[in-house]
């Protein structure tokens, strides 16, 4: 029997609470959809690119500026909003409250610019289950899959000339 420590996913009373924001990436090529992951240095689960509310930021923004930091990728459009995810964070010493965002991208190469935790952007078929990190990720884009897909769709026919 495997067990899973969602000790991860239960706010303990006393500790405060973080804003951040990330993005669900994609890119249409070749009739494929495409998702965007990083890895950090030598992990071998991928995370999608999320990270701080900086002061004065939105939340898009913020969205923003993480995937340009993590993953490389600047020339973003916003798609829609696919809501939030809650859990402690790596440490175990604060609430966070993760916002994620669709964007789509053309750009196929990204060089992060945050070097501190030597990401990586990956690039896989958007049907392919991937070895995520942290489980509420996989649970967003696995529940919005068919949602993204159809938000794509219309996004692909309403910028066709």
């Amino acid at each position: 029997m495997i067990t899973v420590d969602d000790s991860w996913y239960h706010r303990p009373p006393n500790i405060p609470e973080d804003i951040s924001a990330g993005g669900v990436v994609v890119r249409w090529q070749d009739n494929r959809l495409f998702l965007a992951v990083v890895s950090e240095g030598s992990l071998s689960k991928y995370v999608l690119p999320k990270g701080r509310l900086e002061s004065g930021e939105t939340l898009e923004m913020a969205a923003y500026r993480e995937v340009a930091e993590e993953a490389g990728l600047t020339d973003l459009k916003l798609i829609a909003d696919l809501g939030d995810r809650e859990r402690l964070d790596y440490s175990k010493q604060r609430w966070k409250k993760i916002h994620y965002f669709l964007f789509i991208t053309a750009q196929i190469e990204g060089k992060p610019t945050d070097t501190t935790y030597e990401y990586q952007l990956h690039w896989f078929d958007f049907e392919q289950p991937l070895p995520f990190f942290w489980p509420e990720q996989q649970e967003l884009v696995e529940s919005n899959r068919d949602r993204i897909r159809d938000l794509v769709s219309t996004h692909l026919q309403t910028e066709s000339p």
